[in-house]
């Protein structure tokens, strides 16, 4: 008795029966011969961004602390700064570089949409803790980071041809408009907060939880794209159509 889950291209994945996750119907000569990256590649660059990432910032934070080893903790903030916009956007990468519809459509704009999330949910986490005094940068890496993520995640919806269907419905939708709400009134109040600890304490709440929200907008749109065939077969279609993208 054939298995239906064998015809979904994530398992077929996963299970490395088929590194591609298109199915046997359009195999050949030229695709057996193809080296596809393994699976565990993006997590191996994940992983190297990450040892040296945690490192250095853990070193920054204890100098910042301790006040000594000034010059290690300058370096190390240097390091921590260089190597923070690739953790944030390598898990767009390695989502987006899989057969989950919703996910693979925005591999162009996901990355941007990661960083920005990121940066906006940093600059939350330091305007709740930051003194008021020293919230001058965070204010204006909130207002930028929330302005950038809300209009990248519209952009990247927009983009995505049918499958923006699954980010327009469901959980998916309810996450995605809630987070696009609290990180619009997390910007507001940031840049109105002034010397106000509270406002500035609940923009940084916001912002911090539009970025989550973002988040499990994304991945709820994944699932729904992956139970509907539609959201494979429609792009594939689009594409023999049209194989160079203009048009």
């Amino acid at each position: 008795m054939r298995n239906p889950l064998e015809q979904w291209p994530l398992l077929r994945q996963l299970r490395q029966k088929d590194p591609y996750g298109r199915g046997a119907a359009v195999k050949s000569r030229t695709t057996a011969a193809l080296r596809p990256r393994t699976a565990t590649a993006d997590m191996s660059v994940g992983s190297w961004l990450l040892a040296g990432f945690v490192p250095a910032v853990s070193v920054a934070a204890l100098s910042d602390v301790t006040g000594r080893l000034r010059t290690l903790g300058t370096v190390a903030t240097a390091g921590s700064a260089l190597l923070g916009g690739p953790v944030a956007a390598y898990t767009a990468a390695l989502i987006s570089d899989t057969a989950v519809p919703a996910w693979h459509e925005g591999h162009r704009w996901m990355p941007f949409v990661f960083v920005s999330s990121g940066l906006s949910a940093a600059a939350g986490v330091g305007l709740m803790a930051a003194p008021v005094a020293e919230t001058g940068p965070l204010v204006r890496l909130a207002v930028g980071g929330g302005v950038a993520e809300v209009a990248l995640t519209k952009t990247m919806e927009r983009r995505a041809g049918v499958v923006k269907e699954a980010y327009e419905t469901g959980p998916a939708k309810r996450f995605l408009r809630t987070a696009e709400m609290l990180t619009a009134g997390g910007v507001l109040l940031a840049g109105s907060a002034g010397r106000s600890r509270t406002r500035a304490a609940v923009a940084g709440a916001a912002l911090l939880a539009g970025s989550a929200l973002t988040r499990f907008g994304i991945f709820h749109a994944g699932l729904a794209s992956a139970e509907d065939p539609k959201y494979t077969v429609l792009p594939q279609r689009a594409r023999l159509k049209n194989p160079d993208g203009t048009g």
